[in-house]
């Protein structure tokens, strides 16, 4: 039996939070610096005001928009299969897609990643079956900032066989990301019928939407390809300090998403996200691995699963700049709460320095985490009837259970077993193997992963044509050429 899910929101706490964003959107109302959004709602009976930009959103359009928003729905691997459900208590983990730097050594060095680091990663999210999807993990800095969206996109799609959380950094990068991702599905309106990946579009606090992520949202709902709401109030700056204030923030611009979303396109599939964080007063930092951010983090998921929405967050990273204590300390904290609370997407594994930094050794580390918090939710079973009473009576005073058939059968189903990363020797063993740490031990892993890593199934005619589209946008953005990536084993 899987443990219950947590709830930190009594029901008249969580009605409370709901009536004050449902009065939110409608007095002061949302920011939209988007025309065509402003239209939208206009046409929808919201009292828009197009010179301020500032559009009143009424409740009836936003249960409008909540009964025809899927409750859930899968992302495909590359060869068609269902990997990724988004939808109940289903918990998926993948790293996040905001990295500028990635971990260079134990010391705590970073440097910008380059393309060669992008594959590696991509390859090395293959090889952890903990991990259910790839994330368009950091911006190569030995390409052009112009085209840096769409090329992290194409370098996962040569490499990749799960699905992507991914994003854009421009409307025309939305759309060279669209084309190649309906090229890799055999056409658009497979990529509908199986998408491949979800967008993150992420509204600006305090209540307002750019021109660009609103138009991103639109763009996903016309497609039908998933987009993923990532509001980020952050209490005590952009919103106020209480927590609870904090996720009436969030559920407010998450509710007016929902409703600009399904305004452009009806039952097109959609995520409550986030990635909010309580500023550190001392430092003015934004804390991922923070108590406080937890709870805005499990209390708006809790929302979102109240409105029947398939839900996101980002849980799971660390603000330490080595993988010390604390890396360790924050890392499972997220993740052991994000999987008993039946978060869909958790992202972050693998993270540091306030989801700046991306580390190949943490996400071997984490991966492990993964796999110890799955266990944990699912609880406990009754894997034999009676439980022990007639084991025990046939072996009663005898501390012989490693050889007997009933540990044989049910020993990998019963416990989770780390790999070698997890250090579990005796100290003489752990002296005689080379007394390595953590850290040691992850690099080590990491490189054997590699190792097994199998080609991508994308065909080669798909390979071509977003060769072609990658080469034709870079040429628009005033780059010569993009390198042709050749499958490598």
């Amino acid at each position: 039996m899987s443990l219950a899910k947590s709830s930190l929101l009594s029901p008249d706490l969580l009605a409370q939070i709901l009536d004050e964003a449902l009065g939110l959107l409608n007095d002061p109302g949302v920011r939209v610096h988007n025309h065509q959004a402003l239209s939208l709602l206009a046409e929808a009976g919201a009292s828009v005001n197009f010179q301020t930009q500032i559009a009143c959103i009424p409740e009836r359009l936003v249960r409008e928009a909540l009964a025809s928003t899927p409750s859930d729905f899968d992302l495909y691997s590359l060869d068609g299969q269902p990997l990724v459900h988004y939808g109940g208590d289903r918990v998926q983990f993948d790293p996040g897609s905001s990295g500028v730097t990635i971990l260079a050594n134990a010391q705590g060095e970073q440097r910008p990643p380059t393309t060669a680091d992008l594959v590696r990663f991509v390859k090395l999210v293959e090889t952890l079956p903990q991990l259910d999807a790839q994330s368009t993990a950091f911006v190569c800095r030995d390409v052009p900032e112009a085209i840096g969206d769409w090329y992290r996109l194409y370098v996962a799609l040569n490499f990749m066989r799960k699905p992507i959380v991914t994003g854009a950094f421009s409307v025309a990068g939305w759309q060279v990301m669209a084309e190649m991702l309906a090229a890799a599905a055999g056409g658009e309106a497979e990529l509908a019928a199986r998408p491949l990946a979800v967008f993150d579009v992420c509204p600006s606090p305090p209540l307002l939407w750019s021109d660009l992520t609103c138009q991103n949202l639109m763009d996903c709902a016309r497609w039908r390809i998933p987009a993923e709401l990532v509001s980020m109030p952050l209490a005590g700056v952009t919103c106020p300090v209480t927590l609870a204030a904090a996720v009436v923030q969030h559920t407010a611009e998450s509710l007016s998403g929902v409703v600009i979303h399904q305004l452009a396109g009806r039952g097109a599939p959609l995520v409550w996200g986030g990635a909010p964080a309580a500023a550190d007063m001392r430092s003015g930092a934004t804390p991922m691995g923070d108590v406080n951010t937890w709870l805005i983090d499990l209390a708006y998921v809790e929302v979102g699963k109240s409105l029947g929405l398939p839900t996101h967050t980002y849980m799971g990273s660390s603000d330490a700049k080595l993988l010390d204590y604390q890396a360790g300390m924050e890392s499972a904290g997220g993740i052991l709460l994000a999987a008993l609370t039946g978060v869909n997407m958790v992202s972050g594994a693998g993270m540091i320095d306030f989801l700046r930094c991306q580390s190949f050794e943490k996400l071997v580390l984490d991966a492990e985490l993964i796999g110890m918090a799955r266990r944990l939710a699912n609880g406990l079973e009754a894997r034999h009837q009676p439980l022990a009473l007639d084991l025990m009576r046939q072996s009663p005073h005898r501390a012989d259970w490693l050889a007997k058939p009933h540990t044989l059968r049910w020993l990998n189903q019963e416990l989770y077993l780390p790999g070698e990363v997890i250090e579990r020797h005796s100290l003489e063993g752990w002296q005689k193997k080379g007394a390595s740490d953590a850290f040691q031990r992850a690099a080590q892993r990491v490189e054997k992963l590699l190792k097994t890593y199998q080609p991508s199934p994308l065909p080669a005619t798909a390979r071509a044509e977003i060769h072609r589209l990658a080469q034709a946008a870079a040429r628009r953005a005033g780059v010569e050429t993009v390198i042709s990536l050749q499958e490598s084993a």
